[in-house]
Formats: C-alpha cells, structure tokens, sequence
C-alpha cells in the first residue's frame, strides 16, 4: 500500500492507495510539527505490528472503521477506557506509545529506560501492557522518524506500507 502525507496548513492530508487498486484518504487536524500518522508508521513498521493503524488499513479497513472497532471496544478516548477487546489491543499499543514519541518530538528524546517506563504507563491507562520496545529498536523508531522529519521538510512524505497476503 502506498501511503502519501500532504500538507495542507491547518490539517494533514493523508491518501493511500492499496494493490488492489482501491484508494482513500482522510484529513487529520495539524497538532503539531509532524504528522501523527507518520509517527504511528516509524513504530508500528520497526516493532512489526501488524494490528496497528497501518496494518488494519492495508488490510482493507477504511480509517472510520478503525475509529468504530476502537469506539465499540470500549476506547472512544483513553480517560474512558474499560479493558479492551483483544482485537484492538496492537492498536491500542501503539497510540500510546505514538504518544510518546510525539512528547519526544517536542520536548526532546529522553533516555530508553525513562521512555520505556513512561510507555508502559501509558498503556497500563488503556489496560493494555506496553510492547516490547528494546533499546535498537527505538532507536530504530527515532531514527526513522528523523529521516521522515527530513521529507517533512517538503510538506510531503511518502511510504510503502506491506500488506497481508
């Protein structure tokens, strides 16, 4: 699936495109310097999730899909979170840990440990437990968001994101 990020001033514009031909998109309101659906594909693409964002829409699911399962599950917003259908817990993981690499992306990175830690408290707030986060792979995560950063630069990234066989 190849996935394109656009931006257009007040919101990002994000549109992809799967092998089958079949083509969506959706805006997402600009809440920082850098696109948190860019940050969901460094991490969910370095820790292998497949059950992330990414994965469900590659899979076919359109975004407001992905918004109802979250929503029917139970987690319409992480302050009202009950403990979540099993089907959404990758998904779950990776929000709160995306929101973590965005508080990086404004304040600066801290140590693995203190990321780790602050990770792990995040999803325990959803009912999840954290995803294995080794220190080369965040630092593969960091990295990569790095290098997006760079096409950011632009006002575009572009990515291909694997979808199941």
């Amino acid at each position: 699936m190849q996935v394109t990020i656009t931006d257009s001033g007040t919101a990002n514009r994000v549109a992809y495109e799967r092998s089958d031909g079949s083509r969506g998109g959706f805006t997402f309101p600009r809440k920082g310097p850098f696109p948190h659906d860019a940050v969901h594909f460094a991490l969910e693409q370095a820790l292998g999730m497949a059950h992330g964002f990414w994965g469900l829409i590659a899979s076919g699911m359109e975004p407001d899909e992905v918004q109802a399962m979250a929503k029917a599950g139970g987690h319409a917003s992480a302050n009202r979170a009950g403990v979540p259908d099993e089907a959404i817990v990758e998904l779950l993981q990776a929000e709160r840990v995306v929101e973590c690499l965005e508080a990086e992306i404004w304040a600066g990175p801290s140590d693995a440990a203190t990321f780790r830690e602050v990770a792990r408290l995040t999803c325990e707030n959803s009912h999840v437990a954290s995803p294995e986060i080794s220190d080369t792979a965040l630092a593969v995560v960091r990295a990569h968001i790095a290098a997006l950063q760079a096409q950011w630069q632009a006002g575009r990234i572009a990515f291909d994101w694997p979808e199941p066989a």
